[in-house]
């Protein structure tokens, strides 16, 4: 489906004017787990230019069927670095203890 802020016929974005967000859909299952894989992503972040932006629980599912309790909201200057933040031997070495912690569904968005 293509909006007006897509590029007529094409599904190349600019990368330079555009910001990226890595949203994350999380239930946790080990409390303890998550704790110690939430804390060490933060440094995972910096060298991609990344930030949270929020981080929170749900409180209501409005319509449709969401089953996840937490949300997740990283920002990075474009989508090429949000995958190289995931991409990152950093970022990677942290995957084992998130899945774990807890299912996890992560998005690549751009704005």
């Amino acid at each position: 489906m293509e909006n007006e802020n897509s590029l007529s016929g094409s599904s190349q974005y600019s990368t330079e004017k555009t910001k990226a967000y890595v949203i994350g859909h999380i239930t946790i299952k080990d409390m303890e787990k998550w704790v110690a894989y939430r804390d060490r992503v933060p440094a995972t972040l910096t060298e991609w230019g990344g930030k949270l932006v929020f981080r929170g629980q749900r409180v209501s599912v409005f319509t449709g069927e969401h089953p996840y309790t937490d949300t997740v909201v990283i920002q990075f200057p474009n989508s090429v670095a949000a995958k190289k933040w995931y991409e990152s031997q950093a970022y990677q070495a942290l995957i084992p203890l998130r899945d774990q912690a807890a299912d996890v569904v992560i998005i690549n968005y751009q704005s």
